[in-house]
């Protein structure tokens, strides 16, 4: 928490890092930093490319990102 918001704000960025403890880092022993970094970027991939997630109707974050509409885009109001 940033103590700016409420908890909303952070639950998104809360539940990935519960993943990546609980599935990657409490299972495995790093022997150095360089293997935690390259284990750690294996497991970021596999999240958001492999792992389906049961919020976003068992799709991938990537998968459910693609096929989304096109952001809202504010009409401007012409000057007068």
């Amino acid at each position: 928490m940033d103590g700016k918001g409420s908890w909303r704000d952070n639950v998104f960025v809360e539940r990935l890092w519960r993943s990546i403890k609980y599935e990657e880092v409490y299972l495995k022993a790093y022997a150095c930093v360089s293997e935690a970094k390259a284990s750690l970027k294996t497991y970021i991939d596999f999240y958001n490319a492999t792992r389906p997630h049961s919020r976003l109707d068992k799709k991938t974050p990537k998968d459910f990102t693609m096929t989304q509409r096109p952001p809202y885009r504010r009409q401007l109001k012409p000057q007068q």
